[in-house]
């Protein structure tokens, strides 16, 4: 590279030293020693168009490009369109758009030419790039002016790229104007114009629009396919991609990506890890770091440690560099499947560790309840001059409410601006809720509260109303209802169950039916409970009171047995959580067939004795849930590790290592 650019630097000083003109080289430029002599060996003693096109074609640095120009403009040869074309593409190259658009809008012509095709369409593209730009656009429009008293007329090519720039506007108003053109032009059956037509509607969400174009394409290739699965999948209709996906006649690793990603983004992590084991069977692609990232994090969600440890192997054997998003991503898979050790070792091993490795690492030992190690691993951080970002702090938070913290992190939610320049969010307000509600600081935690730049959302209210369940401070629960229902902030429907949750724990069933008559018959199926478990490499899924799994009868027999032994060992069901005005006994069987314990039944049900048991579940573990692993693992001499929506529990004879305070 660097002898090109003297080699090209030497040929400009011989231009300037002929012709004497006011422009010098920069010092660091070689010049020709004083004796030199020119030979019939040497080029470019006579400059002409010929010459500087020769120069341009090598594409110079800026600096040699503007002292090109200057020669160009010297010489009298600005006149010559295929030199001013010459020089835009060497600008554009340099990303130097303010001087290409000049020489542009200044272009050589004659009688009632313009600016050829090929140039309106480099001009579109470089600017199609340039998110919410629309330069693209206007240079169409005025190709499309000057088009009428010359013979400068759109391609597929000026069409594809000023679709492209349409995807990237606030609205699809412009694309679909130029949608119109291009059928009224006749390109509406270009393979590339209709991949871009394609990509634009996925982009707005108008699917349908993209899949009348798909359907009028006689003919596709793998990008079309893809566009087409990747605009489904991102507006979450995953079904629809996976039978786009099954009808590709041929799939590269973009595509299988798209697959794989959308499955994770929509939260069905055990159908993308069977697309992944679909992937290695595939003869001719193989899993690209993208691919395997999505695949350690579907393995995280799931608790699925047995199949992240095998993508580990793989990686290793197959010699996949360890990249920055690898390393976090087998970060983050071992401290949610519980192994924190393997996490930190994962950790160690990185010679340059980035934001990402360190957030990784302090989420995953916040959610282990690890909150001074989290610390520990936060001033660690400091100490590299690794700059925190707003979901490092929120780590850091997180693990100082799961440790009782308060100081700590007090002194951290109230230094994010003054130390590292992050605003507070509405995340970061939940967490320092939490945090002081949990501690029992129950008055200070709703101060925060109404004293809150943007509006509570959901989580800020249930951090505060469970804190109140749990420290049993009825009257403050009653005005943080009064003040919920004036302001009316928790979203309708979840503040409203939430309201009902908490008169229920009051016993208030007067008030919980009027709430419950509020909510109407809609239910929100997010808010179920849902457990998973890996068994010899498989995931099973459960539900509260499940009765789809092929083995349920046996694994109610077996719940039944195993609270029956928990009892014994001085279980009793905590019904204060049913929120339903129920006799004691419909209560009891009501808490009975939580997910997680139907999961735990069925763990015991066919691993062998002393087997350490893994359930993760998607909602916080309830009270009687609680107490009754605890009383399992005593009784059935069983390690249980429970990962909820907010931390790690491990029950071992009879104890919790969260100490109850969770």
């Amino acid at each position: 590279m660097l002898v090109s650019k003297t080699k090209q630097a030497i040929a400009i000083s011989k231009h300037i030293k002929r012709y004497k003109t006011s422009y010098s080289l920069p010092p660091q430029v070689p010049k020709f020693p004083a004796n030199f002599k020119p030979t019939h060996l040497t080029p470019f003693l006579q400059p002409n168009h010929l010459t500087f096109s020769r120069l341009l074609k090598q594409r110079p640095a800026l600096f040699l490009l503007k002292q090109i120009h200057a020669q160009v403009v010297t010489q009298s040869l600005s006149s010559y369109p295929p030199l001013i074309s010459s020089l835009i593409h060497s600008y554009l190259s340099c990303h130097n758009l303010f001087s290409a658009a000049i020489l542009f809008d200044n272009y050589p012509s004659y009688s009632s030419s313009s600016q050829p095709t090929l140039l309106w369409n480099l001009m579109i593209r470089v600017h199609s790039r340039i998110q919410n730009s629309l330069a693209s656009i206007k240079y169409f429009a005025r190709m499309l002016a000057v088009g009428r008293v010359s013979r400068v007329v759109p391609d597929d090519y000026t069409y594809t790229f000023v679709v492209t720039s349409c995807s990237h506007q606030i609205s699809s108003v412009h694309g679909e104007i130029v949608h119109g053109l291009i059928i009224k032009n006749g390109f509406e059956l270009d393979l590339f114009v209709g991949n871009s037509l394609i990509n634009m509607y996925c982009i707005y969400g108008k699917l349908d629009d993209s899949h009348k174009v798909f359907d009028q394409m006689p003919e596709r290739d793998v990008f079309s396919w893809t566009s087409l699965l990747g605009g489904y999948s991102k507006h979450g209709e995953v079904d629809k991609a996976c039978e786009i996906f099954v009808g590709m006649p041929t799939r590269n690793n973009v595509s299988w990506t798209v697959m794989i990603a959308g499955l994770v983004a929509n939260e069905r992590y055990s159908e993308a890890l069977n697309f992944f084991r679909g992937m290695l069977c595939d003869t001719v692609v193989k899993p690209n770091e993208a691919v395997l990232v999505c695949a350690l994090s579907a393995c995280a969600h799931l608790g699925a440690l047995d199949q992240g440890n095998w993508i580990h192997l793989y990686m290793d054997k197959s010699r996949v560099p360890q990249s920055p998003n690898i390393s976090t991503a087998l970060i983050d898979m071992y401290a949610k499947c519980g192994k924190v050790d393997c996490a930190r070792r994962v950790f160690n091993g990185i010679l340059k560790r980035d934001v990402h490795n360190f957030t990784s690492l302090i989420s995953g030992l916040s959610i282990h309840g690890l909150g001074k190690d989290a610390m520990q691993v936060f001033s660690q951080m400091l100490a590299e001059n690794v700059k925190p970002n707003e979901i490092t702090l929120l780590g850091v938070l997180n693990g100082c409410s799961h440790s009782r913290l308060v100081e700590e992190g007090t002194s951290i939610f109230n230094n994010m601006e003054n130390l590292w320049g992050l605003v507070p969010k509405i995340e970061h307000y939940g967490c320092y809720v939490d945090l002081l509600a949990r501690a029992g600081h129950l008055e200070t935690a709703f101060e925060v509260v109404k004293t809150m730049p943007m509006e509570p959302d959901i989580v800020v209210w249930r951090a505060l109303l469970s804190a109140c369940r749990i420290h049993q401070h009825v009257s403050l629960g009653e005005r943080i209802i009064d003040h919920v229902r004036h302001l009316n902030s928790c979203g309708h429907k979840n503040g409203q169950v939430l309201l009902s949750n908490l008169y229920a724990s009051l016993g208030k069933w007067e008030s919980v039916v009027e709430v419950r008559k509020l909510i109407g018959k809609r239910r929100d199926t997010s808010d179920l409970g849902c457990s998973w478990i890996e068994v010899n490499g498989v995931v099973h899924e459960f539900h509260v009171d499940d009765q789809l799994h092929p083995q349920i009868q046996q694994i109610q027999d077996k719940l039944n047995e195993i609270l029956r032994k928990a009892k014994l060992g001085g279980y009793v069901a905590n019904t204060m959580e049913v929120t339903f005005d129920l006799s004691e006994e419909d209560r009891e069987q009501a808490v009975a067939r939580h997910s997680e314990k139907l999961a735990i039944a069925f763990g015991l049900l066919v691993t062998e004795p002393g087997t350490l048991i893994r359930i993760v579940k998607n909602l916080r573990t309830c009270e009687d849930c609680h107490s009754a692993l605890k009383a399992i693992s005593l009784v059935c001499e069983r390690e249980i590790v429970v990962r909820d929506r907010s931390r790690f529990h491990s029950f071992k004879e009879g104890k919790c290592s969260c100490n109850n305070y969770w």
